[in-house]
């Protein structure tokens, strides 16, 4: 048994545009439970699996059906069933359509046996989140036609436990549409446009009724139309930003026949606009269906364009051998020259001895480039901030870590003397990251001033590589200046008593959203607003950053790590993988 994590989760998902054989039709189905006493469990896997026809010669080939079941405690540490539980495969639906066997690596610890149409598989504990049971291999039967379908039925039992009953189905032959690579042109300027002929072929056995085209793209890129056959939604996928990523879902009605290859008789044009800077387009087909467009929505709103009818032709192509289904998405990275401004901002504070002031700090990315790197994960940027002399912080957002004054690992998270605070892997070019921080006044210095830096993640090489302005990367956080008019690093306020004085704010801002970083400190949250026309807030820094270079590597965007926005937005509903048998 193996505890399936939210991450690896995602990653499976991911993974599986590699789907077994023929692409199927079929969503991940996971049925509610009745109601009962105990704990409720819920088995799943493949809704629907195509396989590829039994060949004349050699081995069939192989897919890889990945059961499942979901614990839904949310209690990491006590909610596991402690106990012993058994899991049968009902293989008489498939007898003459299928074979099967287990996957011995994929079913983990797991005692699995067959017996004639009856498999079973007797396991210890089931943890909170998604788990698999096993994980079956199945290949055409011997004599088995195209057209044959069948069903493999999922029971489970414990003591003191209930498991919702699960059924997959399998099919012999099937649509498999498969998406040509386009050549586009990937080194752009702001205003580039070029046409995107979407081409794909049904390397299948049969023809697909209807098709659905996902064409997602990141923000720094558009379609010149919206088209009135598709649907089209913003969101943020993962990425940490509102509206990072653009989905259009496309309907094409009508039967698309085995050996056949389309084209779109007028291509869209993508075009790289003033915001673009790192940025990825992916483009994919399936058949379509109410389970299709489901899976691909992901519970987001969509709207409908009002443009043009986009439309398919048939395209002169010969049959291609190739039946590998991970061929139905292709993606293009494209790297426009542009920058991004990260412009900090501090702030002045009053209060006396023993009183408590907020202070928020960050800073506003004045564009004109959004800056996401959708490959590698990694956060945009780190804002580096050192505490005044004669206080102490109390409080800080959950994106900052605290360190020494050389900017080493602290164990003690309060009172440090310097503050690490990560950024999510993408910054809008409208961007506010702001920070509030508590910090409790021990003793008044007069004019007392720390540091507010934006700097790339890499304390050794802080200069961002994208920031043509260095000198605004840093502003200053004073407490109790003598001068208290409102300088350059923010508004001035007080507080006295142990109450809380507010050292300016993001007021004035359109729009806000959460955003989640990825650094040191795990898992870790900051403020972002979309929208900086803000005017009382913690505004620009005074302090210079000349001495920041800018240096830095663009291989942050060039990683091998899959597209988060992949499995974030659901675009491949099956687990099911295929596998070559050799």
């Amino acid at each position: 048994m193996r505890s399936t994590p939210p991450r690896a989760a995602l990653r499976r998902v991911t993974g599986g545009f590699a789907a077994a054989g023929l692409l199927a039709a079929g969503a991940l189905a996971l049925h509610t439970p009745a109601q009962a006493a105990g704990p409720e469990f819920t088995l799943g896997g493949p809704a629907e699996t195509a396989l590829h026809p039994y060949p004349t010669a050699g081995a069939p080939e192989k897919a890889s059906l990945d059961f499942t079941v979901h614990n839904p405690s949310e209690d990491e540490e006590n909610g596991a069933f402690q106990g012993e539980y058994t899991v049968r495969f009902d293989l008489s639906g498939i007898a003459g359509v299928a074979d099967v066997s287990f996957d011995r690596e994929g079913s983990g610890d797991a005692n699995c046996t067959i017996t004639g149409t009856t498999a079973v598989c007797h396991d210890w504990g089931v943890y909170p989140g998604l788990s698999t049971v096993a994980e079956l291999d199945v290949t055409a039967a011997k004599g088995s036609k195209d057209g044959d379908t069948g069903a493999i039925k999922v029971t489970a039992e414990a003591d003191g436990a209930t498991f919702t009953s699960f059924t997959a189905r399998v099919g012999i032959g099937g649509p498999d549409l498969s998406m040509k690579r386009l050549p586009f042109k990937t080194q752009l300027k702001p205003g580039d446009s070029q046409p995107a002929p979407i081409t794909f072929t049904n390397n299948g056995t049969r023809a697909a009724e209807g098709v659905l085209l996902t064409l997602r793209h990141t923000r720094g890129m558009a379609f010149t139309e919206r088209y009135r056959n598709c649907e089209y939604s913003e969101s943020e996928l993962g990425m940490g930003s509102p509206g990072a990523w653009t989905t259009a879902l496309c309907s094409f009605d009508g039967s698309y026949e085995p050996g056949v290859t389309y084209t779109l008789a007028e291509p869209p044009s993508i075009k790289a606009t003033t915001r673009a800077f790192y940025d990825s387009f992916l483009y994919a087909v399936t058949e379509d269906g109410s389970a299709a467009r489901a899976a691909q929505r992901a519970g987001a709103r969509y709207s409908s364009g009002e443009g043009a009818t986009l439309t398919l032709r048939k395209a002169p192509s010969a049959r291609s051998a190739d039946l590998e289904p991970g061929d139905n998405q292709q993606e293009v990275d494209f790297q426009t020259t542009n920058s991004a401004d990260f412009a900090a901002y501090g702030a002045r504070v009053k209060g006396a001895a023993g009183a408590t002031v907020e202070a928020t700090v960050g800073f506003r990315n004045r564009g004109p480039a959004w800056v996401g790197y959708i490959r590698s994960g990694e956060d945009v940027a780190t804002v580096d901030i050192t505490v005044p002399a004669g206080a102490t912080v109390v409080d800080q957002p959950e994106s900052c870590r605290g360190v020494t004054a050389d900017g080493e690992y602290r164990e003690n998270q309060k009172a440090a003397p310097r503050y690490f605070c990560s950024t999510p892997m993408s910054v809008r070019e409208d961007a506010d990251f702001a920070l509030p921080f508590e910090l409790k006044i021990d003793k008044v210095v007069a004019g007392a001033s720390g540091k507010v830096l934006v700097r790339n993640t890499h304390l050794a090489a802080p200069g961002l590589p994208f920031d043509p302005k260095p000198a605004n990367n840093t502003a200053s956080l004073v407490l109790n200046a003598e001068d208290s008019g409102s300088g350059g690093t923010g508004s001035t306020t007080s507080g006295s008593g142990g109450s809380t004085a507010t050292g300016g704010s993001t007021g004035g801002s359109s729009g806000s959203g959460s955003g989640s970083a990825s650094g040191d400190s795990g898992g870790s949250t900051g403020s972002f607003s979309a929208g900086t026309t803000g005017g009382n807030g913690t505004t620009g820094g005074g302090d210079t950053g000349g001495d920041l270079a800018s240096t830095g590597s663009t291989a942050l965007m060039t990683g091998g790590v899959a597209l988060v926005a992949l499995a974030a937005g659901g675009v491949l509903y099956t687990v099911s993988r295929r596998r070559a048998t050799r």
